[in-house]
C-alpha cells in the first residue's frame, strides 16, 4: 500500500467524516490535476505546468504519496524554468499512475474503514 493517511488522520483528530471529504475532494482534484497537466504540456505554458505542480504536491503530501510529492516538486521546479522539457511527459505518465493507484486504494480503505483506522 502507498497510501500513508497517518497525516489526514492527525490533522483531522480522526473526524471519519473528514477524513471522507478530504478523500472524495481527492479524488475529484486528481482526475482536474491530470486533464489540465496534459493541457499545459501540450499548450507549452510550462509556467501553468509549473504553478499546476505546485498546487497538487499539496493533496497529494496529504495522502502520503511523499515519492510522487517529490517528482511534482522536479515538475514544479522545472516547469517554472522552461528546462529539461523532454522530461515532462514522463513525470506527468508517473503522476498518472499513481494517482490511479491511489484512487484504488482509498476506494478499498473506504469500503473498509472501520478496519483501517
Amino acid at each position: 500500500m502507498k497510501i500513508d493517511l497517518s497525516y489526514l488522520k492527525e490533522m483531522s483528530g480522526g473526524d471519519k467524516d473528514l477524513i471522507f471529504e478530504m478523500i472524495d475532494i481527492f479524488k475529484e482534484q486528481v482526475d482536474e490535476f491530470t486533464r489540465d497537466m496534459e493541457r499545459y504540456l501540450s499548450d507549452k505554458d510550462f509556467i501553468s505546468l509549473g504553478k499546476l505542480a505546485h498546487k497538487a504536491k499539496s493533496s497529494i503530501s496529504i495522502m502520503g504519496l511523499h515519492d510522487l510529492s517529490n517528482d511534482l516538486k522536479t515538475l514544479e521546479n522545472l516547469a517554472r524554468e522552461g528546462q529539461k522539457t523532454e522530461e515532462y511527459p514522463a513525470l506527468i505518465e508517473k503522476f498518472k499512475k499513481e494517482t490511479n493507484k491511489a484512487v484504488k486504494e482509498l476506494d478499498e480503505i473506504l469500503q473498509n474503514f472501520e478496519s483501517y483506522f
